[in-house]
């Protein structure tokens, strides 16, 4: 059984992209599943905030550590950047506030699949400081009620 990495929907193991949302699959499976077989998965463009916004609202699956917080590094240097530019043209918090309102609903999507990957629900980002302990710890291994690990380990 595989997942799509876009939107978590069920596809043939050998598919290269996705029937339903066209995102690109790039991981390579040996043998079947359930029968010992080793998965191993990649980030299709290498950048983890590209990959984010590309699940713009996808809320189904499981993200990794790595995808979460580097996309929230990666965030944060782009809204410093984008804040230096406002700064510099005098349009102060213009420009900034668009772009935080154009990165909340990929924030909050990640945030609930960086969840899903350790079992727990997304509404677990309402609570203040358990959400940064969940958010930091590992994911389960194997599949879970979200999904297969996006480690890729079977």
């Amino acid at each position: 059984m595989v997942f799509c990495r876009g939107c978590a929907k069920q596809i043939h193991q050998s598919a290269l992209s996705c029937p339903g949302c066209g995102a690109t699959q790039t991981t390579t499976y040996t043998g079947t599943i359930g029968n010992g077989a080793t998965a191993t998965t990649s980030v299709a463009s290498g950048n983890a905030y590209i990959e984010v916004m590309k699940k713009y609202a996808v809320f189904k699956g499981r993200a990794r550590r790595k995808e979460y917080w580097m996309f929230i590094l990666l965030n944060m240097l782009v809204a410093f950047v984008v804040g230096f530019v406002d700064g510099l043209i005098g349009t102060a918090p213009a420009l900034g506030g668009l772009y935080n309102l154009a990165v909340l609903l990929p924030s909050i999507a990640v945030a609930v699949r960086r969840l899903h990957d350790s079992d727990r629900s997304g509404w677990w980002l309402l609570v203040p400081i358990v959400n940064l302990v969940f958010l930091i710890q590992d994911g389960t291994q194997g599949s879970n009620r979200f999904g297969p690990s996006p480690k890729g380990i079977v």
